[in-house]
């Protein structure tokens, strides 16, 4: 969908519809990370109570953090909180398991070393299947904890639409640039054989129901930026923003028991250590987003 779309708050020719909406957004923003938080008893069975406090959050921030008591590897947690929100289109990306879902753990005897979710090293700022073709976008991701490493494995979290909003307000045409088709591509995956195909697209597009999507990654190797200067200052402030101790961004370090249910924020993961235990996570990514209801 074309983010010229007239009506659309995103528009960059509709600077009423623009300030209205960011007026709704930074309104009841919250301010901390306590503030996404919600307790919750069953995961798989939510009360109406518990689901419209994650609801409600995900709503003013694209994300809530859920906590329950629940710390077995009970692959139906995922399933059945991701259901709850109409989250059912999972994305089977290589290296998920059989049922879609992936088990994020360090691996090693196998390929899926050679990739950095697979290992305790530290992953830069991206969105989910930044390198999906655009037919297969990722509009939303869960993550659920049974294990959190000894030490580290912490997440930074950024909501896309604020992202959107401080470019937009430093310079509309920072957006403009983003929004162009093939401004950011990943080359092809070639292990002996291609994989996936290079793939190019827009960092900001509109989703479903006219919603903001983003696809980001902040990888130095293995993409390829256009080269003109404001594409490139776009990307520059928007790495800054990123690198910053901005208010916006939240940091968190999931315990055994909760999750991060989202529209595909953006978020990194420090590097982490294991001694006794070894850390895992389920990774759910949807061609949905969280539905409004």
């Amino acid at each position: 969908m074309n983010l010229q779309t007239e009506n659309s708050p995103f528009n960059l020719d509709n600077d009423k519809a623009y300030q209205s909406w960011r007026a709704r957004k930074l309104e009841n923003y919250p301010s901390d990370l306590s503030a996404l938080v919600v307790e919750v008893n069953d995961p798989r069975r939510l009360t109406r109570a518990e689901h419209e406090a994650i609801l409600t959050r995900c709503q003013l921030a694209n994300m809530a953090i859920y906590a329950s008591p629940q710390k077995n590897e009970d692959k139906a947690i995922p399933h059945e909180l991701g259901k709850q929100f109409n989250l059912t289109q999972l994305d089977n990306n290589m290296c998920a398991d059989e049922d879609a879902i992936t088990s994020l753990t360090v691996a090693s005897g196998d390929t899926r070393q050679t990739y950095i979710p697979y290992t305790n090293r530290p992953i830069h700022w991206h969105t989910d299947g930044y390198y999906n073709a655009l037919d297969k976008q990722i509009y939303g991701l869960l993550l659920h904890c049974v294990r959190r490493a000894e030490k580290g494995g912490e997440n930074a979290l950024l909501d896309h639409e604020i992202a959107y909003i401080l470019l937009r307000d430093e310079n509309p045409e920072y957006i403009h640039a983003l929004m162009q088709p093939k401004v950011m591509c990943i080359p092809p995956n070639v292990t002996g054989e291609e994989i996936r195909p290079t793939r190019c697209g827009p960092v900001f597009s509109l989703g479903p129901g006219g919603s903001l999507h983003m696809r980001y990654t902040k990888r130095k190797r293995s993409i390829t930026w256009q080269s003109d200067k404001l594409t490139q200052a776009a990307v520059q402030f928007l790495e800054k923003i990123l690198d910053s101790d901005s208010a916006y961004i939240f940091r968190a370090t999931l315990q055994a028991g909760q999750g991060l249910i989202s529209n595909n924020v953006l978020h990194d993961r420090s590097g982490f250590t294991e001694d006794n235990q070894q850390r895992l996570l389920y990774r759910a990514r949807y061609y949905q987003r969280i539905a409004n209801t």
